[in-house]
This record gives structure tokens, sequence and C-alpha cells, in this order.
């Protein structure tokens, strides 16, 4: 039986190497995600060169002009980390990444598993999909630099419909776990992030908290 061929990769053909591609490749490190507009400095015909690139399987087309020079470990192919992914995307590093399975971590009784991340940014709206992987982009006027569990607990109110859990069940377990979180953090946060129906909702809880402490 005849052996599949294998397309050499363009580091090893002939005369490559010290071509404007070679020059092109030599540039690219394994692991990072590139916008086609990164890359214009480093060739006088990026299109047909990105084109040869991909084919050889030098690079990896993650969707229109966005690419990721694929890396490799002892367990397999190494799929690019997701916060340079959405930055190059983006072409901006104001963002936060969100999964919703992050909810479970606060100890109300959640379960469900989401396959999906969430990005909270300025620019884009809407679910994109970054070769075999999809984000859902949301534009927020404010989000924070970093996720705690005050944070979690007010996006988890916000996004409580959405939710494939019991909403009377969640609802309950919160204001009972509310003990848990620092109070006046909590006030801030529910504050700056936290939609009209969430502010009144734990407002509520804390008056609640305050009599029963009095």
């Amino acid at each position: 039986m005849q052996k599949e061929l294998v397309k050499p990769s363009l580091s090893t053909s002939p005369g490559v190497r010290n071509s404007a591609l070679g020059r092109l490749r030599s540039h690219l490190k394994k692991g990072h995600v590139y916008r086609r507009e990164d890359l214009l400095g480093d060739s006088n015909a990026v299109d047909r060169h990105l084109k040869q690139l991909v084919n050889a399987g030098d690079l990896e087309k993650l969707a229109q002009g966005l690419y990721y020079v694929p890396k490799s470990s002892a367990f397999g192919r190494v799929p690019p980390k997701d916060d340079e992914l959405v930055e190059a995307f983006l072409k901006d590093e104001n963002f936060l990444l969100l999964s919703p399975n992050s909810y479970n971590s606060l100890g109300l009784g959640t379960t469900q598993l989401y396959n999906k991340t969430v990005v909270y940014n300025h620019k884009r709206h809407g679910i994109f999909k970054f070769g075999n992987r999809s984000f859902e982009f949301r534009v927020k006027p404010r989000f924070p630099k970093k996720v705690d569990k005050e944070f979690l607990l007010v996006d988890l109110l916000n996004n409580l419909d959405s939710l494939a859990e019991n909403r009377d069940d969640l609802l309950a377990m919160a204001e009972k776990q509310l003990i848990k979180f620092e109070t006046y953090k909590l006030q801030k946060t529910v504050s700056a992030y936290g939609a009209g129906r969430t502010k009144k909702q734990v407002s509520s809880w804390l008056r609640d908290s305050q009599r029963a402490s009095a």
C-alpha cells in the first residue's frame, strides 16, 4: 500500500529560508496570535504569503484577518490563549473574560456547566467564532479588571434569567450566603456593575440583614 505523502513545512523547503516568505515566517512566534495588519511590515505580499503559510500548516486561520501560529506539547496541539486571542481580535487590552461556570465557585448550589466564554468589552457585541471556539462578546460601559467573588455574585444576579437553574432557589441561597461576602465591597461592586434589579435585590437583602442583627 502506498504511503501518504506528507507536505513539508515551509521552514524545510529549499530556497524559502532566505526569501521574503522565509523572513516573514522567521518572525512568527509559536503559540502567538497575529492580525493581518501586524504582519504588513514583514512582507511585500502579505496575503499571498499568509495563504502559503496556512496551506503549509505553519499558520492557522482563526477568522478573517486573524491567525495563530500552532504550538504543540507532549499532549498534542496547544490552543491559543483566550486573552491573547481576544486582545488580537479587539486590538485592545481593556476587556474581561468570564465563564458562567465560575458561578459554581460561589457555593450557591449552582451545578450547570456552560460551553461558552463571555467577553465584556467596549467595542464588539455578538457571538464570534475563532477556529472551533466561540466567544460571546458583550459591550459594557464598565467592568472590573479582575473577577472576584463579589463581582461574580453581581454578575450572576444580572444574568439570572439566562441561567439553567431554579431562580427562586438560587435567590434564596444567595440571601442565605450573603454573610460570606464583604458588605462594603459588595455595595461598591453592585453600585458600579449591577443592573437596576440587582441593585434593588442586594439593597433589600442588606437592609434585612441589618435589621436582623440590630
